[in-house]
């Protein structure tokens, strides 16, 4: 069966080519769902104007879909709560020099 972690560790190899960092690590993700028939992921963007929202969108389809064992890959692009930098990991804020910004 396939765990939330094994999703996670997908995400965490799928990045914006623009951000040296992961979707994951961005915060990109708000929620991981797991069925008997679905993966159900919730994710957004930093921008609703990002130019390369449809080939990342479809990144997290394809590599999901290649340890989902026939599972039925749901992405819902969602843009409440708006992402803010907050989201992020701690890992992320160092690897984009933030770490001093009060988070």
């Amino acid at each position: 069966m396939i765990t939330k972690q094994d999703v996670i560790d997908v995400l965490q190899t799928i990045y914006d080519p623009e951000v040296p960092v992961n979707i994951w690590d961005m915060g990109l993700i708000y929620n991981i769902e797991i069925s008997e028939t679905d993966i159900k992921i919730d994710m957004t963007f930093t921008s609703p104007t990002c130019p390369l929202m449809d080939e990342i969108l479809g990144q997290v389809k394809s590599k999901v879909s290649e340890i989902a064992h026939g599972l039925n890959i749901v992405v819902n692009l969602v843009w409440e709560p708006a992402w803010d930098l907050s989201r992020m990991s701690d890992k992320a804020r160092l690897e984009l020099d933030l770490t001093n910004q009060g988070w």
